[in-house]
């Protein structure tokens, strides 16, 4: 035994095992998050029975059943419900009950033994509104004007081509208002801001004066017919309603103009499931949000990261690696250096929060605010990049990895062995040509694993952007069609804020609970797609230099 504990083997088991239980832990939570988030998308089948109340009254219940636990009964008569038996254990479930402008609630969780029978009918409808969330019901009639068209099993082919020609209109008016009206708006600001700008200068002259009126009222008339075609269409995506029927029998109409989707998972075959369950998830990913960000999609927060983390690498990876070529191959090595170097390891554990109040104090206000100063004063006291924008939180989160890179770009440049600069300035190179053209090659891979490191560190943060720059939805995406197309001062979503507004902020905890899982799923996804990306890289170039010592 004590032979064997000299080999070293108990050591390598060890290893191996934790190594084995870190793998598993991983791939436990990815398997509940993937679980959780990816299901939301699946179409619920809805039940329809009946609940007794505590006052002993019975009333209907229409939703769809989410979850199932076990609680004590004790619980259960305490909170007045009267449950029959004496047993110590009820089963109770958690039932989306939708239909929000009714009940006033969405989610609500009943005991077993008070429900009646559990029916599953197929002509039970699902409306996915743009406004007070789900509504389930019977369909009763489809209306135009407020005259019925169809009803009975009549109404449901006609509502789905009713609904596919709101949806046509919808589209439209989303349209002209984002992007038609927004060109319109965008042009009058312009012409503002030209006309404060030579103002300001003393160069307003009349006949400039005259020239920008014509031109706004060009625009103004433009806008005009805007809103004349927006009012038409407002107008036509009006007149069609669907009329759907409670379990007490209550009837509610609902307005095409307010509903996203509509459709009878009751009655769906499991091909048709499928169907539904991938354009749920392309709608997850493209869409916008809305109701509070606990409905719709996260395309924005999607962009808004991936072009954070791509501006923050474009920003740090130069900013490190000529840090590090400094201190390795240029500078004397003696006490200063040795205190930068311990300083840049301190700066690797300094708290985020700290770094984006750094941010918000030198970059927003001091830096930004100069800039508005000496490049913007016609647009003040409206601030341009005197704000929390993109720009200055890529550079918070540049000066926060900057540590990683500047470490591991140091260390692959100390790997490179002596004999291989001496050669390169035997053979008549200047070390300018030796760093460039054969250390830093050399030094590559562990460049970017530096890079690596610092995009999965940026890509999770969350406390440094609340403060310089992530908003909980974005107006507009900083890439536009609008010179000059990348706008570095605007707010922008993150994946990660995302997952702590939907989680924490939501003012309906229950309906945001599975896209907090979908979120984070994509954000783990969106950093491997980036990790993997940079590591591919490295692996080549890697490749490249596999015969030399450092590799």
């Amino acid at each position: 035994m004590r032979d064997w504990f000299k080999s070293g083997s108990p050591w390598i088991w060890l290893t191996a095992g934790a190594v084995a239980l870190a793998v598993l832990a991983v791939a436990g939570v990815m398997a509940l998050t993937a679980l959780r988030g990816l299901g939301h998308f699946w179409p619920k089948a809805v039940v329809e029975t009946t609940f007794k109340e505590r006052d002993g009254s019975t009333s209907g219940l229409i939703g769809e059943i989410r979850e199932r636990e076990e609680v004590a009964a004790r619980r259960l008569r305490e909170a007045g419900f009267t449950i029959p038996g004496d047993g110590n254990f009820a089963e109770r479930v958690l039932v989306k009950m939708g239909n929000r402008d009714v009940t006033g609630v969405d989610f609500r969780w009943f005991p077993v033994p008070l429900l009646g029978e559990l029916n599953y009918p197929k002509d039970m409808l699902t409306i996915e509104r743009r406004e007070w969330g789900n509504f389930y019901g019977h369909l009763v009639a489809v209306k135009e004007a407020g005259q019925a068209v169809a009803s009975g099993e009549a109404a449901w082919p006609e509502l789905l081509k009713r609904f596919e020609r709101a949806s046509k209109l919808f589209n439209q008016i989303y349209r002209i208002e984002k992007s038609d009206i927004g060109k319109v708006n965008y042009g009058l600001e312009k012409l503002r801001l030209e006309a404060r700008k030579l103002d300001l200068k003393g160069q307003l002259t009349e006949v400039r004066k005259a020239e920008f009126e014509s031109q706004r009222q060009a625009l103004n008339g433009q806008f005009g017919q805007l809103q004349q075609r927006l009012g038409a269409l407002r107008t036509e995506i009006a007149r069609d309603t669907v009329v759907g029927r409670l379990m007490d029998g209550k009837e509610v109409e609902v307005k095409l103009a307010l509903v996203a989707d509509v459709y009878r998972a009751n009655d769906m075959s499991l091909l048709a499931k499928i169907g539904h369950y991938v354009k749920k998830l392309g709608e997850f990913i493209w869409d916008d949000p809305r109701e509070a960000n606990t409905e719709g999609g996260i395309f924005p927060a999607i962009f808004g990261t991936v072009l954070m983390v791509l501006l923050m690498a474009a920003m740090v990876t130069p900013l490190g690696i000529m840090a590090a070529i400094y201190m390795r191959e240029y500078a004397k090595q003696g006490p200063l250096i040795r205190v930068i170097r311990v300083s840049v390891n301190n700066l690797a554990g300094v708290p985020s929060i700290v770094y984006g109040v750094f941010g918000l104090g030198f970059f927003v206000y001091f830096l930004g605010g100069n800039i508005d100063q000496l490049f913007f004063p016609e647009a003040l006291p409206a601030p341009t990049f005197g704000s929390p924008g993109i720009l200055w939180a890529s550079l918070t989160l540049a000066i926060l990895t900057l540590p990683v890179v500047i470490v591991s770009t140091e260390e692959g440049l100390a790997r490179v062995p002596r004999s291989v600069r001496e050669g390169s300035l035997a053979l008549g190179a200047t070390k300018a040509e030796t760093l460039w053209r054969t250390v830093l090659p050399m030094a590559s891979p562990a460049m970017m694993t530096g890079l690596i490191l610092a995009v999965a560190r940026a890509a999770g943060e969350v406390a440094p952007l609340m403060l310089v720059g992530v908003v909980k939805l974005a107006p507009a995406l900083p890439l536009d069609s609008y010179f000059p197309f990348l706008h570095l001062e605007r707010k922008f979503m993150h994946l990660g804020f995302h997952i702590y507004d939907v989680g924490f902020q939501s003012p309906n905890v229950e309906a945001a609970r599975p896209l907090v899982y979908a979120t984070a799923l994509l954000l783990v996804i969106v950093i491997m797609v980036l990790n993997l990306t940079a590591i591919r890289l490295r692996n080549s170039l890697r490749e490249k230099f596999r015969g030399l010592d450092n590799v």
